[in-house]
């Protein structure tokens, strides 16, 4: 039997701890290794699984996000059962609100379900940072005959208080939810770390319509897949735990690590962008099997130009993006956005440059984070002086530093000749 799989992602939440990157944008349209945009990983694991029944859920500062499914996402239309839309709230739910949870995103939306008839459906976040072949956890479902299945992955047991924790048999049943508990129970045989939920599921059909039914008319419910719904569901033994560990994309190595992050804090997005910059990156960009797909632009290739004693285009370990020039500047163990200009004598270091800012001569960036379309003057220093940059930035405990960027594009200085 050709299994019918409808594909939801839910890109509505307002991503308020990673502020000021989402001051104008929903979370999932925020920039990320230079070219890339965060909902291009889910998006690209659904396309690369072969599921191209996709329904994108927004709500919060949408328009970044919409456009970017515009210029990246649209198919053709020549296949009915290919496309990838973008879908407001209904307005479906008592009092015509917004989305007040995950299950009540679904469930605003439930005769998207009703009209497709799909076998199952996947449900899946789109504010991490990961490579997944959903066809292995759809196979899994299928094999354990549950009902509803959860993707986990373990986690050190000091960060149960930061997600959802699942409780599970040995046979991958899930006994129990706990829901950023820290002392939730560790995984059996493996003191040291818990199993936490991914928030991605795929769901049996039938099943899911009535639990959604009877969800959306529980006034105590928080309407809230994790925190309501599958805790009840848990009760009648068909709901399971899938593996993220044993998952394995197609064009990887054998042994290959997986790789998930949470990017929900400055911090932690901070840190994933770095990763790219190993010389052996666990978060493999380049497997032509397994792409990360995104928008498509008309830029011309990146341009190192000057090679003089001072005043040397170069970039080391570092990822630079289409239509950048480093017209005599220096970049080292950064991310560069397209369109970005590093003029003569200008060092970055430790960055990630989100698209056409422009570094003025001589300026010094060091561990920041600049938004699109800033222009840094000439001589500028961010990320030397912390205590100057707060009385103008946004620094984290940690000492990154957030410039915000402007809505407009900012001319850049003429070209250095």
């Amino acid at each position: 039997m050709h299994l019918r799989v409808l594909s939801f992602v839910l890109a509505g939440g307002k991503g308020t701890r990673l502020y000021p990157l989402t001051k104008e944008r929903a979370k999932p349209a925020v920039p990320f290794g230079g070219q890339y945009r965060i909902v291009d990983f889910v998006l690209s694991n659904l396309v690369n699984s072969g599921l191209h029944s996709i329904y994108v859920l927004i709500q919060f500062k949408s328009q970044s996000l919409l456009q970017h499914l515009r210029d990246g996402w649209e198919f053709s239309g020549i296949l009915k059962d290919r496309y990838i839309i973008p879908v407001p709230a209904q307005m479906r739910s008592p009092g015509e609100t917004w989305y007040r949870g995950t299950a009540d995103a679904i469930f605003q939306n439930i005769n998207l379900i009703e009209q497709s008839e799909p076998h199952v459906v996947a449900v899946f976040g789109a504010d991490h940072v990961y490579r997944m072949n959903v066809r292995e956890m759809i196979e899994y479902h299928e094999q354990k005959r549950a009902q509803a299945t959860v993707a986990a992955i373990p986690v050190p047991k000091e960060m149960a208080a930061e997600f959802g924790v699942i409780e599970v048999a040995e046979d991958g049943r899930i006994l129990a939810f706990h829901e950023k508990k820290s002392d939730a129970p560790a995984i059996p045989g493996d003191p040291s770390r818990v199993l936490a939920s991914m928030g991605n599921y795929i769901f049996s059909t039938p099943s899911l319509l009535k639990y959604l039914y009877e969800d959306a008319h529980d006034e105590n419910s928080s309407h809230d897949f994790g925190r309501d719904i599958l805790p009840k569901w848990v009760a009648r033994g068909d709901v399971f735990a899938y593996d993220f560990n044993t998952n394995i994309i197609p064009g990887d190595p054998v042994g290959a690590p997986v790789y998930w992050r949470d990017v929900g804090t400055i911090d932690a997005y901070y840190d994933a962008n770095m990763d790219l910059r190993a010389v052996s990156p666990v978060l493999n960009l380049y497997n032509k099997q397994w792409p990360l797909r995104t928008a498509g632009y008309d830029d011309p290739p990146a341009k190192f130009t000057f090679d003089d004693e001072n005043r040397r285009g170069q970039a080391i370990d570092s990822i630079v993006s289409s239509g950048s020039i480093l017209s005599g500047g220096m970049v080292r163990n950064s991310i560069i956005g397209r369109g970005v200009r590093v003029h003569s004598g200008a060092l970055v270091e430790d960055s990630i440059i989100f698209d056409n800012c422009d570094i003025g001569r001589r300026a010094r960036i060091r561990r920041a984070i600049l938004d699109k379309n800033v222009a840094v003057p000439e001589g500028a220093v961010i990320g030397h002086d912390l205590e100057a940059d707060r009385k103008r930035y946004h620094v984290t405990d940690s000492g990154i530093v957030v410039v915000e960027g402007r809505r407009s594009r900012v001319p850049v200085s003429p070209l250095e000749i």
